[in-house]
C-alpha cells in the first residue's frame, strides 16, 4: 500500500508519532530515556523546530512541533534515528530496525485542537494506566507546561501564552484543562489525523494544503 503523502508548512505545528517494531519497546533504562531526549533537542536545534509537548512511552513517543522550515520536522526525526538507534542497538546488544517504518504525522492547524494534542501527548500516561495523573510520570512535558519546573527543551506556543498574560494563570489554566480529560471525539480526530497524515482544521475537518512529501 502506498505510503500517504506529508504535508510539509514551516511555521504549523505538527503532531509527530514514532513508534517502536512490532510493538516492541524502544526505551529499557534510565539512561535510554535521557538519551533520547538529549537526540531530540539536537534534532530540534537541526532542524529549527520548537517542542511544545512530548511523552515518550514505553513503546512509542509523541511530539508536537512548529518546524521553522518545510523540512525541519524531518530532519529533525532523520537526527533522532540516526543517533538514537545506533545508541540502542549497542546499548541493548540488538540489531535492526528499531521503528516501525517512517514517523507518522498530522498538521495542527486548529487553535482548538491544538491545546487538545496537548493535552493529548501528556495524558498518555493515564490512559495507558502507568500513572494517575500525569505530573507522576517523570518523561513528559507537562510539569514544564503547568510551570511545575524548567525545561529547556520545551517552547510555549503563541496559542499556549494566549490562554493569560500571567505565566502562573496560564499554568493553572492547563493544568485544570488537562484535569478535566479529553473527550473521545477529539481523540479520535487527533489519532486518524496522525495515521492518515491528515492535517487537522477549524473544525476538525482533514484536508490537504502545502508541499507533498
Amino acid at each position: 500500500m502506498a505510503r500517504p503523502p506529508r504535508t510539509l508548512i514551516a511555521g504549523i505545528p505538527q503532531h509527530a508519532i514514532q513508534r517502536g517494531n512490532n510493538k516492541q519497546p524502544v526505551f529499557m533504562e534510565f539512561q535510554d530515556y535521557h538519551l533520547f531526549l538529549k537526540f531530540l533537542q539536537e534534532g530540534a536545534e537541526l532542524g529549527q523546530c520548537d517542542v511544545h509537548a512530548y511523552v515518550l512511552m514505553t513503546n512509542h513517543v509523541h511530539l508536537l512541533l512548529t518546524p521553522g522550515t518545510e523540512r525541519g520536522v524531518i530532519d529533525l526525526m532523520q537526527h533522532i534515528g540516526r543517533r538514537y538507534v545506533r545508541y540502542f542497538n549497542a546499548r541493548h546488544h540488538r540489531t535492526g530496525t528499531l521503528w516501525e517504518g517512517r514517523y507518522r504525522s498530522s498538521l495542527v492547524k486548529s487553535p482548538d485542537y491544538f491545546l487538545k494534542c496537548m493535552r493529548y501527548i501528556e495524558l498518555n500516561p493515564v490512559r495507558a494506566g502507568m500513572v494517575n495523573h500525569p505530573r507522576e510520570y517523570r518523561w513528559s512535558s507537562y510539569r514544564a507546561n503547568v510551570g511545575e519546573l524548567t525545561d529547556a527543551l520545551v517552547t510555549p506556543h503563541a496559542i499556549y501564552d494566549e490562554l493569560s498574560s500571567d505565566p502562573f494563570a496560564r499554568g493553572a489554566i492547563y493544568a485544570a484543562a488537562v484535569d478535566c480529560g479529553l473527550d473521545d471525539e477529539s481523540i479520535q480526530v487527533l489519532r486518524n489525523a496522525a495515521n492518515r497524515s491528515r492535517p487537522i482544521e477549524e473544525k476538525g475537518s482533514e484536508q490537504s494544503t502545502g508541499t507533498l512529501l
